[in-house]
């Protein structure tokens, strides 16, 4: 757990992070990795229960981070200029957060000391999400979800 002085999402812009930084305001809840699908007419987002083919449902992280993009191109690099574009990323995001001026929740695992914290609260796809692996593009809307 940081003191207020460590406390850096109050201090700087992302713009300002150093890359540990920036990777430490990740909380872990792998939702901006869960397959959205856009209404081609409407241009409306629709959450599915599907997980990125190298998202581990369990521990909500990325089994392969580093080298992601060599397995899923389409995989969204975030970074200070497009955060606030992303009409996807879900309210809770600490990224989307610190570029609107708000404070960390207190299960964030920067406030709260713990990566478990993230899932007792119920904000991870933790026990939700399935991998989209085996899954037939045509086939996903079947796994269009309310949140």
């Amino acid at each position: 757990m940081y003191t207020e002085n460590g406390q850096f999402w109050r201090r700087k812009s992302l713009a300002q992070m150093s890359a540990a930084e920036w990777e430490s305001l990740c909380d872990g809840c792998g939702r901006c990795c869960m397959v959205k699908l856009e209404d081609e007419d409407t241009g409306e987002l629709h959450q599915t229960r599907l997980a990125c083919q190298l998202l581990d449902c369990g521990s909500c992280r990325c089994r392969d981070y580093g080298n992601r993009h060599a397995t899923v191109p389409d995989c969204v690099v975030l970074n200070a200029q497009n955060i606030t574009e992303l009409r996807w990323m879900p309210p809770t995001c600490a990224y989307r957060l610190v570029a609107e001026g708000k404070d960390l929740f207190w299960w964030h695992p920067l406030v709260s000391g713990s990566p478990e914290t993230v899932h007792e609260a119920g904000v991870s796809v933790r026990g939700f999400a399935r991998s989209e692996t085996g899954i037939e593009e045509q086939n996903y809307w079947r796994y269009i979800v309310k949140m």
